[in-house]
């Protein structure tokens, strides 16, 4: 963790018409806009959005009705391995990473975003990397928030479930037994270059683990690197979203995404 991001100084997670957001981000609401007075009527009204239904262990829930659907547990089709078809298994409605079966990418590019995905260590899964089953959610494939079962054995708080991997530790654990369903909902605002190359503004994303928040609106200061001080490139506004093949079997289901202020 960077000393001059402590925990105390990430800003609050708030609730803005139903949905979690930052505080940045409620404050981008709610601020006043010249062209309009305090409670001025004139002013655009949000869409209305029907909501999804959450998830249970037994049964998969649905998405907004305003959603990207990216898995839904009938096909990979939204998926590929970066150059051809995806080569994860699809077996009874939820994919299985097969090792060597290289990183799940979606065809589509993003940026700002509203990210669901769930996940599970199978029960009868003995990993042998890592500190247990090994994967992760590359966003813009440059970003990570780690995925990894740390009942096996200790590790690195900045690599544990929750992470953003190399820079943030989760502000908690609320990961579950082999076996079970874990939920990520993750809001990411995409950094901004300028003409030149250089970085206009840095990355931030939260993360909602299992509904505990575990990162805050944090500063992600550049891409992931394992062992390397994450650094900034230029790159496309929208890039595609992977999850990455660490050589063990996890289990992903009820994948969605909702762009955000595009």
């Amino acid at each position: 963790m960077n000393p001059a991001k402590s925990p105390s100084s990430r800003r609050v997670v708030a609730i803005c018409g139903g949905l979690v957001l930052s505080a940045t981000a409620c404050a981008q609401q709610s601020q006043s806009d010249s062209r309009y007075k305090i409670h001025d009527m004139a002013r655009p009204q949000p869409s209305v959005v029907a909501p999804g239904t959450p998830s249970t262990q037994a049964n998969v829930g649905t998405a907004p009705a305003d959603a990207i659907v990216l898995f839904d547990g009938t096909d990979l089709s939204k998926w590929s391995d970066g150059s051809g078809d995806a080569r994860w298994r699809l077996v009874d409605g939820v994919i299985e990473s097969v090792p060597g079966g290289g990183y799940l990418t979606t065809r589509e590019a993003f940026g700002d975003c509203q990210l669901h995905l769930e996940w599970m260590v199978p029960a009868d899964l003995k990993p042998k990397g890592g500190a247990g089953a090994n994967s992760g959610v590359y966003l813009m494939q440059q970003y990570e928030v780690q995925i990894l079962r740390r009942e096996d054995r200790p590790t690195y708080p900045d690599g544990m479930a929750g992470a953003i991997y190399g820079q943030h530790p989760p502000l908690a654990a609320p990961d579950l037994p082999k076996g079970e369903w874990n939920t990520f909902d993750i809001l990411f605002t995409a950094p901004r270059f300028d003409e030149d190359g250089s970085l206009k503004t840095p990355a931030y994303c939260t993360v909602i683990f299992n509904g505990v928040v575990v990162q805050n609106h944090v500063e992600i200061f550049g891409r992931t690197a394992a062992g390397q001080p994450p650094t900034y490139a230029k790159h496309p506004d929208r890039m595609p979203i992977s999850i990455q093949d660490h050589g063990d079997r996890v289990r992903f289901r009820n994948i969605w995404i909702r762009p955000m202020g595009e």
